[in-house]
């Protein structure tokens, strides 16, 4: 008792009074659900995109359609930047110094996707293994993700298992591919992308907009004030 009288009175321990001195400028339920339909959009958008771009590449010339492909794949990647800034402040309460990545990582693989885009744009043609150089930032991003997840326990922990498998397989994939070993839009190399759809289009969305987020432990809720005070 005499320790704790201590340090409430240095200021290092927050105000009984007042336990959350600071609130989140969205709440916690509204960026859960926001999350998880941005989860959903950025899947189907991705979709159709791919396949829009993919028909071009396959030999239908005609540019209004491959177009409006990479304007699809555009908004993906505008809903996968979205991800990673509103995840930002619920995974720093778990980790600051990883959570920063996430959101870092999100960007990356905009950029990326964007430039490939306006080279197809410019060229008429696909820079060769595009969507596995994509995969890159998408697998590191989803590995920190979802471990952040497991460990928090945000979510359930099978939830989270399914993303770290998922994640580790999408960013196996990528070598495998890159030397031809499979082909990730067919047969084995598409299976094993399918760990990470099952993450991204059922189990963490639907989760996330029924259910929101786990409450944060005790010992989260201290930390963030910390890590706040000395970042």
């Amino acid at each position: 008792m005499t320790v704790y009288g201590n340090r409430h009175r240095s200021g290092l321990t927050p105000d009984i009074r007042n336990p959350q001195p600071k609130q989140d400028v969205m709440p916690r339920r509204m960026i859960a659900v926001v999350v998880g339909i941005l989860f959903l959009v950025q899947m189907v958008t991705a979709m159709i995109g791919t396949s829009l771009i993919q028909a071009f590449v396959d030999g239908d010339t005609a540019r209004a359609p491959m177009t409006i492909g990479l304007l699809f794949m555009m908004g993906s990647g505008l809903a996968v930047v979205g991800i990673g800034l509103l995840m930002y402040p619920v995974l720093k309460v778990v980790n600051q110094r990883l959570a920063i990545w996430y959101p870092i990582l999100r960007i990356v693989e905009f950029i990326v996707s964007t430039a490939f885009g306006v080279y197809l744009l410019a060229q008429l043609q696909v820079v060769p293994n595009h969507l596995l150089w994509t995969y890159v930032p998408t697998g590191l991003g989803g590995l920190l993700l979802t471990y952040l997840l497991y460990v928090s326990r945000l979510v359930p922990r099978p939830i989270a298992v399914l993303g770290l498998l998922g994640y580790a397989l999408v960013s196996l994939g990528v070598p495998l591919g890159l030397v031809g070993v499979l082909d990730t839009n067919k047969g084995a190399g598409l299976a094993l992308l399918a760990p990470g759809g099952l993450f991204e289009v059922v189990c963490m969305p639907i989760w996330l907009i029924a259910k929101g987020f786990n409450p944060p432990t005790s010992e989260q809720q201290l930390i963030a004030p910390t890590l706040a005070t000395t970042s």
